[in-house]
C-alpha cells in the first residue's frame, strides 16, 4: 500500500507512507494484519517545513459488519515508530490508533463513507495526538479501481486543517489468483 497526500492542489507536500503487511483472516468478518511501513511527513502541515522520517511496525485487528446496507469496519492498530525529526532527533514511540469507516452504497458504482480515526501517542503525557475525520463519495471504475472524493479534517493539539480529497484505490489483493 502507498500514500502520496499533498495540499494546495498537489504543490505542497505532506505526507507520503510505503506499508507492507501479511493478513491473517479468521472470518469474512475479521482478520489481523501484522507488517512494516515507512513514512515521511510535513511536520508543520500547513506551510514547508524539515521532514519527518520513520519506520514503524503495525499490528492491526480489523472488524466488519453488516447493517441492511451500511458496511462498518473498525481497525484497531498498535504501532511502534522510529522516528528521525529535524535530522538530529531520534525517538522511539508507542501508538495507538482507532479507525472507524461506514460505506452505504448509492448505485452499483457510487457509494458515500464517512470515517473517523483517533491517534493517541502512548508516550506521551499528553496521549492525544490527532483525529481525522471525513466523508465523500467512492465511485467503483472496475474491481481493481476507485476514485474518491471528499472533505477530509485533520485535527491536532495546535491546529485544525480542512482538506478536500482526491484519491484513487486501487486493489492489489492478489490472494484469489494463481502466483
Amino acid at each position: 500500500m502507498a500514500h502520496f497526500r499533498y495540499f494546495e492542489l498537489a504543490s505542497e507536500f505532506q505526507q507520503e507512507i510505503y506499508r507492507l503487511g501479511i493478513n491473517y483472516t479468521f472470518s469474512p468478518k475479521t482478520n489481523i494484519t501484522a507488517g512494516l511501513s515507512y513514512a515521511t511527513a510535513d511536520v508543520v502541515y500547513d506551510a514547508s517545513s524539515i521532514n519527518l522520517y520513520e519506520s514503524r511496525f503495525y499490528e492491526d485487528l480489523n472488524l466488519k459488519w453488516n447493517l441492511n446496507k451500511f458496511t462498518t469496519k473498525h481497525r484497531f492498530r498498535l504501532e511502534q515508530r522510529f522516528i528521525h525529526k529535524n535530522l538530529t532527533k531520534d525517538q522511539f514511540q508507542h501508538w495507538l490508533r482507532y479507525d472507524l469507516n461506514i460505506n452505504y452504497p448509492l448505485s452499483e458504482t457510487w457509494s458515500a463513507f464517512v470515517f473517523n480515526e483517533l491517534f493517541l501517542n502512548l508516550n506521551s503525557s499528553k496521549r492525544f495526538n490527532q483525529n481525522w475525520t471525513g466523508a465523500g463519495l467512492l465511485y467503483k471504475w472496475n474491481q481493481k479501481i476507485k476514485l474518491k472524493m471528499g472533505y477530509f479534517q485533520i485535527k491536532t493539539p495546535n491546529i485544525v486543517l480542512k482538506r478536500a480529497q482526491l484519491g484513487i484505490l486501487i486493489n492489489t489483493d492478489f490472494s484469489k489468483q494463481a502466483i
